[in-house]
């Protein structure tokens, strides 16, 4: 059964027992605390936490996930992966224990002519918690499992919570036993390799007011409702069905890694993974080739592009790890053109868009491929000087700290460090790189987990808004001061009932003027005045959880407490110039559109007082003549004055008017639509300025890109853009006066002194080459025999750059003829780097005399490396005193030679 049905197949059966088919969210969920969706259940989490209502009673999912907890881990066994797919289906205090192990166990044991997937039921086991009669006795009630088949286990095992306070409960999984050749018998407690867990029931039961470990927590009691969670793994389910031994044999995944292992003419799987005591080297490579194109892909699909930093630096790493995999497997070439093509055709029988929008994945992966290549060029520069100055000091050993450097500033994998530094005879400090890569990944989890404990802080945040007993209502968008009355205070993480003059607190008021930080827009600043006279300045507005405002302020004067009747007043000078910023990016937004096409859509964007910054989707840079057309349509459209309206409606309406929505942003029924006049209009929850003509003008500062995919204006707005453009205005006025032109002629005396710059410069360079290639047939002249070979060694002296050497050692042993063996040598220095070529005939080919050789060993001498063709190499070093015996290197290992 093919990955797909199996996927077709749990939607169908769930939503024929009422629940609700709830597509798969986008895999960069919008939660600061989460790079990407990692387990089924996270876009539900909200409401198994109590912090939002579900729309439904039950539910059911094919959830799109990706861990990279450590990507160096992945491939080396063939049980876990990057990308995965989790089925759940859902209760939100419908049904429970009985209904989600009937359904299970119906599902799995169903013939497949009748919908199921047919599992022979004495191969199922199922393991519950400890302490859950319920849960086993509903096994015996319900199944055919025998009784010894219902094992059960511990906390660690059996016991389920999100890790800090909140829900939690006992949860039931499902195993199947995949036969003797995969282990010891004896059950799940025994061999969880042999006994494969495939599905898991979790039983939220309970609310959890302290988690220190996952075994070890407080119960505070029950919950409110009881709600159930389970998750299956579709590849899991899927190696089981198809008969393949593991995730990377699916029909979804090993079409790419049997592709891999063609190009690379190698055979995977000589020894199967479950038998073979360790990976052959070239299975793991596979593997992670056909693990990191698939999760590229789905990445990439769903909005993610490469980057130095988050999401993107995850997705730039499996790029890269993909690629530098097949380098490892003995492919040179471009490998993603090959397989992402693959791929796409596999997933795209469940997530058909990845065929739509193959275009535009490919370009970005492509791009980011031959980057990569780009990268791997300069690497291999600074790894040859590095290891130049290993040799010139004496030494045989690169230091820790330089494979580190070559890792994280080249993004030189450390495993191509080891392969080339072995090649020239240099030993690398594993131990050393190891330790500052462990260090680095321990900076990077202590800044995981401070995210996370800041998370834990939602409790109080939540009990405060329990105690409100309503969403904090917003007044902004008509009003800069609103009555209001203290509600709650947090400091340092705690609720209190008061705050003193000189302290930082968090102010929750039940409503506010005060905008809080969303959708790119800067929070307002303002004050918070009480009736007995205290005054708070707040410097910062938040939504730590849904439908809760928080001001953090500093108490200037008096004392503050809860209950008390305050005045809450915006700065209003910010906020009208963040505003004019933020309908200026709907007007950035909408004439890119008009420019570029439908497809220059939102990809993030910051509203500050007078400037702005919108990233959007583009393959390409776009052309200063176009973005000169995308600023005068802007400024055109403040000239109209056009009015801006905001209206609540329903999110059907809006898209029939054409409104723009964010990708990724999940919206209710009811949405706000922000409109410029009849020309723009956007979903959006930022103030905005009444009509454009205030915005008075908009200059764009520049296009660039941030990563494969995505580019990014920058502009400034009103004052700020009027203040920039007399400074503009200044400088073109110096230069006028400079050149001596009037201002329109300036363009073209720049450009005619460049072109003459230019000129010059190719007269100077052909020269150049004239007098180096003059040197020929004096060169050939010059030829002497050595053992049978004609052999010519020259010095070409200072500013002889490599192009131009090449040439003349090429044109020397064309002129040579391929009579007898030719071996030419020549050295030259260019930017104070000494650098060799070594070029050979046929006949000296012939002779067992390759290039390569011989530039190595000029190359010692100089202190560096080199390599090349049989036919040609060149080498290069760090110390061009050493010409001479470089040269002298290359005539004594033909001496050797031909002795």
């Amino acid at each position: 059964m093919e990955t797909a049905e199996i996927r077709r197949r749990w939607l169908t059966f769930f939503e024929a027992r009422g629940h609700t088919v709830v597509p798969s969210a986008p895999l960069p969920f919008n939660d600061p605390n989460l790079l990407f969706v990692a387990a089924g259940m996270v876009p539900f989490a909200k409401y198994f936490a109590g912090q939002e209502t579900p729309p439904w009673k039950r539910a059911t999912s094919v959830q799109k996930c990706v861990r990279t907890p450590d990507l160096e881990e992945v491939g080396k066994t063939s049980r876990h992966g990057t990308f995965f797919q989790m089925n759940g289906n859902f209760s939100f205090g419908d049904y429970f224990k009985h209904e989600a192990i009937q359904f299970a166990w119906q599902l799995l044991t169903t013939p497949q002519p009748e919908g199921g997937y047919g599992l022979d039921p004495d191969k199922l086991w199922a393991t519950v918690y400890d302490d859950d009669d319920e849960a086993a006795s509903l096994w015996l009630e319900l199944t055919d499992i025998p009784r010894e088949r219902v094992v059960r286990r511990g906390k660690a095992d059996n016991y389920w919570h999100m890790g800090i306070p909140g829900p939690g409960g006992p949860c039931s999984e499902i195993f199947i036993d995949r036969g003797s050749e995969y282990g010891r018998d004896g059950g799940p407690a025994v061999d969880e390799d042999r006994f494969m867990e495939i599905w898991n029931l979790v039983f939220m039961q309970y609310q959890l007011s302290a988690v220190r470990s996952k075994v070890d927590f407080d119960v505070a009691g029950p919950l409110p409702a009881q709600n159930v969670d389970t998750g299956m793994g579709l590849e899991r389910v899927a190696s089981v069905l198809q008969g393949v031994d593991n995730l990377y044999e699916i029909d979804e995944v090993f079409p790419v890694l049997d592709a891999a292992a063609e190009m690379a003419g190698k055979h995977y799987g000589a020894v199967p993974s479950h038998v073979a005591a360790q990976s052959h080297p070239d299975d793991v490579r596979l593997r992670v080739v056909a693990d990191h194109v698939r999760t590229s892909l789905m990445l990439i699909g769903d909005g993610v592009t490469p980057g130095n930093e988050g999401r993107g630096y995850v997705l730039r790493r499996m790029l890269r790890r993909a690629v530098r995999a097949m380098r490892l497997l003995g492919v040179d070439e471009p490998t993603l053109p090959h397989l992402l093509p693959v791929s796409m055709e596999r997933m795209s029988q469940s997530y058909p868009q990845l065929r739509t929008d193959f275009g535009r994945i490919s370009q970005v992966a492509y791009a980011e491929e031959e980057a990569f290549r780009r990268t791997l060029a300069s690497g291999t520069t600074r790894l040859d000087t590095a290891v130049a100055g290993v040799k010139s000091s004496g030494g045989s050993r690169l230091s820790g700290d330089e494979a580190f450097a070559l890792h994280d500033t080249y993004g030189f994998p450390i495993d191509l460090t080891l392969e080339m530094a072995a090649e020239q005879g240099v030993q690398v400090d594993e131990p050393g790189f190891r330790t500052l890569m462990s260090e680095q990944r321990a900076r990077a989890k202590a800044d995981a987990r401070a995210k996370r404990h800041a998370h834990d802080d939602t409790l109080v945040y939540r009990a405060v808004a329990d105690r409100i007993g309503h969403e904090v209502e917003f007044t902004g968008y008509d009003q800069v001061t609103t009555e209001a009355t203290v509600r709650g205070l947090i400091r340092d993480g705690e609720a209190v009932d008061r705050a003193a003059a000189g302290e930082e607190v968090e102010v929750v008021l039940d409503r506010t003027p005060l905008y809080a930080e969303s959708g790119g827009q800067q929070p307002d600043h303002g004050r918070i005045r009480l009736a007995n006279g205290t005054l708070l300045e707040v410097s910062n507005v938040q939504r730590p959880i849904t439908g809760l405002v928080v001001h953090h302020a500093t108490v200037l004067e008096g004392e503050v407490a809860v209950g008390e009747t305050a005045e809450a007043e915006v700065d209003v000078v910010r906020r009208r110039s963040i505003s004019r910023a933020h309908t200026a990016t709907h007007m950035v937004h909408q004439a890119l559109r008009d420019e570029l096409g439908p497809t220059a859509t939102q990809a993030g964007s910051e509203n500050s007082p007078g400037r702005l910054r919108f990233d959007f989707k583009a393959l390409q840079a776009v052309s200063s003549a176009a973005m000169g057309e995308v600023e005068a349509r802007i400024n055109a459209v403040l000239l109209d004055d056009l009015p801006v309206t905001a209206d609540v409606m329903g999110i059907d309406d809006a898209r029939k008017l054409g409104a723009m929505a964010l990708f990724g942003e999940k919206y209710g029924d009811r949405v706000r639509v922000v409109s410029i006049g009849e020309w723009s209009r956007e979903f959006c929850i930022g103030t905005h300025t009444p009509r454009v003509g205030q915005i008075g003008v908009v200059k764009l500062l520049g296009e660039s890109s941030i990563g494969s995919g995505v580019r990014r204006v920058e502009a400034l707005v009103g004052t700020d853009a009027y203040t920039h453009l007399a400074r503009e205005a200044v400088l073109v006025n110096q230069l006028t006066a400079t050149l001596g032109v009037p201002r329109d002629q300036l363009p073209d005396r720049v450009a005619g002194l460049l072109a003459r710059l230019k000129d010059a410069e190719k007269q100077i360079a052909a020269v150049k080459a004239a007098q180096v290639l003059g040197a020929a047939s004096g060169l050939v002249s010059s030829a002497r025999d050595l053992g049978g070979v004609t052999f010519v060694s020259h010095d070409a002296g200072e500013n002889v750059g490599a192009d131009d050497l090449r040439a003349l050692v090429l044109d020397v042993r064309g002129r040579l003829g391929n009579d007898r063996p030719v071996l030419v040598s020549m050295a030259s220095v260019s930017g104070g780097r000494p650098l060799v070529i070594v070029a050979t005939n046929g006949r000296a080919r012939e002779a067992g005399l390759k290039a390569g050789a011989f530039v190595r060993s000029a190359a010692k001498k100089l202190g560096g490396g080199g390599g090349g063709k049989d036919d040609i190499a060149q080498g290069g070093g760090t110390d061009a005193s050493q010409v001479p015996a470089a040269l002298g290197a290359v005539e004594d290992e033909l001496r050797s030679r031909t002795a």
